[in-house]
């Protein structure tokens, strides 16, 4: 596929749009209830501004920076995101390159649509993997021990589900995992015949990291179990670095500091789990300030630019995740869209240095000290 007029991820989402099944493109697109959390964290981030300096000399810019000891080229990476190859054929794997190219981390689902064990080859390492504790919590710590096996060194424990939001949108077109197809779906498919010719090809979507004996993932099964003394026991038996994802209350965020883990990632999973969650990019400054500078903090949800991610920087983060508009970008133009729109972030990110005064990304995390 040729890349398609990407100068945005507005434009991504548009292509992306009329290529993919309304039930697909809902499902990547949807959010929580009546979508109002999600129009929220978007206004939060525009009413964020950022105070232009002149006459400095930003001839040089660096967008690097360190995470876990590894350096990367960009500050921000690839949030974990279910069933990618929807998007398109292969995704999983052109997020994978995108990752090994640019040192990033590509944050590998629970639900991943591609073995853990190739995206982390592919990614030359630089993959993380996500885990959802569901059930009685046997099937989640023996996905534990894959991870380790195949070579992840970080893990990230996604707390926001205890139970799965209900996202009208993607209800009414009856969107299910594992991948179901029927009257409805069918019409749908027949309506959008590249994508659907493609994904015939290549064959339908499956949640890839549930081959394990007596283990079958139920998407709506409740994850309500998980507690303080599973934060423990996880801990206790993963020896690499230990990241708690879906973190927007300040008391909750110095228990887990406390409780030993390595890092903590602010989070609305996109305004797709609670519609009147606040604003995470509201909650970043203030868990900032009762962690101290010197805790790692990340942030994902709602971002659309390189100056989101900016903006996610200096109101108190050491990295950012892109999620959904990585998948459009792919809808709209394959592994070529989807290298385009890296770029425009890039750009964009770089632009927003040159205009602030910036040159290094310590320059844009100086954030005011703590007291």
């Amino acid at each position: 596929m040729s890349a398609p007029a990407i100068h945005s991820a507005d434009d991504a989402r548009r292509l992306a749009k009329r290529r993919l099944p309304w039930m697909v493109f809902d499902y990547i697109d949807g959010a929580a209830g009546a979508e109002t959390g999600a129009a929220r964290n978007r206004a939060a981030l525009d009413t964020l501004t950022l105070q232009p300096r002149i006459l400095r000399d930003v001839s040089k810019r660096n967008l690097s920076t360190q995470i876990f000891g590894q350096t990367t080229n960009q500050p921000f990476g690839i949030a974990p995101m279910g069933m990618c190859n929807l998007a398109a054929p292969g995704a999983d794997l052109m997020l994978a390159r995108l990752a090994a190219r640019h040192k990033v981390p590509h944050g590998v689902s629970t639900v991943a649509s591609t073995p853990m064990e190739k995206i982390i080859e592919i990614a030359q390492g630089h993959a993380w993997f996500q885990l959802y504790f569901s059930g009685d919590g046997s099937g989640t710590f023996k996905l534990v021990e894959r991870a380790r096996t195949a070579g992840y060194n970080t893990l990230v424990l996604t707390v926001d589900v205890p139970e799965v939001g209900r996202r009208p949108r993607e209800l009414r077109h009856g969107f299910k995992m594992p991948f179901k197809i029927g009257p409805r779906q069918f019409i749908d498919f027949a309506l959008h015949p590249r994508w659907s010719l493609s994904s015939l090809v290549a064959g339908k979507p499956q949640m890839a990291n549930f081959d394990m004996d007596g283990f079958d993932f139920d998407r709506t099964e409740s994850r309500a179990r998980a507690n303080w003394d599973t934060l423990a026991q996880l801990r206790d038996l993963w020896p690499g670095n230990l990241i708690v994802k879906g973190v927007l209350d300040v008391a909750d965020a110095i228990q887990l500091k406390k409780a030993g883990v390595d890092a903590i990632q602010v989070s609305s999973h996109g305004a797709r789990q609670l519609e009147s969650a606040p604003c995470p990019i509201n909650q970043l400054p203030k868990i900032r300030r009762a962690l101290g500078n010197d805790y790692p903090l990340f942030y994902d949800s709602g971002l659309r630019s390189g100056e989101d991610a900016f903006k996610a920087l200096g109101q108190g983060a050491n990295f950012a995740f892109f999620g959904r508009i990585l998948q459009f970008a792919i809808a709209a133009g394959g592994e070529a869209g989807l290298n385009q729109l890296w770029d425009i972030l890039t750009e964009d990110f770089s632009n927003a240095m040159a205009q602030t005064g910036k040159t290094t990304i310590n320059d844009v995390t100086d954030w005011p000290k703590a007291g």
